[in-house]
Formats: C-alpha cells, structure tokens, sequence
C-alpha cells in the first residue's frame, strides 16, 4: 500500500525544482462554465480509475518547469474569470502554488482541485490568506476500504480527505466536495454526511474500465 505523505516527497523531487513546478499543457476547458487550466504533473495517489496516468505518474519523462509568473501569464492571457491547475496534485509544490496565487488578478478565482491530503491545519491556514480561492476536494471513496482499492493508497488516509473539509469549514474557505458518482449507490453517498456534493462521472476509457474490473470494482449506474 502507497503512503501517500512518503510518495508526496518522491514526487516533489521530479516536479519542485526551486519556485517552478512541471507542467505539460496549457488550455482553455468547459469545465465551471470556462476555466483557464493549466495541467501539472505529480500525484500522490494511484487511482485505477485516473485517465492520464501514463503522464502524470511518469512526471520524469514528460513537461517542463514553469516559474509561477510564466503560468500566470498563460492563465490570464487566456481572458476567463476562472482559472486552475488540473491534471496532477497542484499541493505537492506548496511555494509554487501560493506565489501562483497571488499572482492571479484579484476578480479572478482560482479553483484549488485536490484530494485533500495535504491539507493539515498548517496548510489551511496559509491558504486562508487568500480571498480569491475556491477549493474542491475530489472523494476518493465513502469509507477507508473504497479509498484504498481505488487509490492504491492506505485506508487510514481517507481521514485527511474528510479532515480538509472540516478545516476548510472552519476556517469558512469557500469549498465543496466531489465524488465520483458512477461507483457508489445513493444511499451510499448519503450516508457520508456531507451537504452539496459535486457529482464527478467516470471517463469511460478501455483501460480504465480494465483497471477497474481487475480491481474488483463494479459500476453501479449509468450516466
């Protein structure tokens, strides 16, 4: 089973260097009505169900480093009143990540996607110096045995997931959670408790319907 703080400072190696962290595109999307994105490389999860693994768990073979600045000018320049960086697990490089921030026009929202393990109370705090941020945590499960089977990662991690939404609360960051929605039932996800969850739909890709059933993880619905 993967620790994922361990694995975290492995990644931070291929994809910190200095102020700058690894990037492989730069792009427009639909997502949020409209979002400049910028796709990092660095996860500190393995997730069987994740369509750009071959990138973004191989961040030694591909991209390359951009300062802060470079990305917010890339971002900007793409004149959209929301921005984020997608792809990887954007908390890995913690310094590249605020200096991005705080570049970022002041009308315009950053959108933090992450899985939410770094994100002890240190880290929140920091974050809360920031008023243009929205944070999503994506679920990677309902319970401590769903995240593990789909993370590859040890069950006890699924705390930090919950942990971050607490903090995020506490601290009135605005935030919401995301869960993929095709693997769980109704009742299932009710039962996690936590108000206005984002559904996530699983990208149906050949591989990643092979990962899943090599897994042992059914589908539940169709979209």
């Amino acid at each position: 089973m993967i620790d994922p703080i361990k694995l975290t400072k492995t990644i931070q190696s291929e994809v910190c260097r200095n102020n700058s962290r690894k990037f492989y595109r730069f792009r427009k999307t639909q997502f949020y009505g409209g979002c400049a994105t910028a796709d990092c490389l660095g996860c500190n999860l393995r997730c069987v169900y994740y369509w750009a693994q071959k990138k973004i768990w191989n961040p030694e073979k591909f991209g390359k480093y951009y300062s802060p600045k470079e990305i917010s000018e890339k971002l900007v320049k793409m004149d959209l009143s929301l921005t984020r960086i997608s792809g990887g697990e954007p908390t890995i490089c913690k310094r590249s990540l605020f200096d991005l921030i705080n570049l970022i026009p002041k009308n315009t929202l950053y959108i933090l996607e992450t899985n939410g393990i770094l994100l002890d109370e240190n880290y929140i705090k920091d974050l809360n110096k920031f008023k243009n941020i929205y944070v999503r945590v994506s679920l990677k499960g309902i319970d401590e045995k769903t995240f593990e089977t789909i993370t590859g990662a040890e069950g006890k991690f699924f705390k930090n997931q919950l942990n971050a939404l607490e903090l995020l609360k506490k601290y009135e960051i605005k935030h919401r959670a995301a869960i993929l929605i095709d693997l769980f039932t109704d009742d299932q996800i009710q039962n996690l408790g936590i108000p206005d969850l984002e559904y996530e739909t699983l990208i149906r890709y050949p591989f990643v319907l092979k990962n899943l059933k090599k897994k042992g993880i059914e589908i539940v619905r169709e979209h």
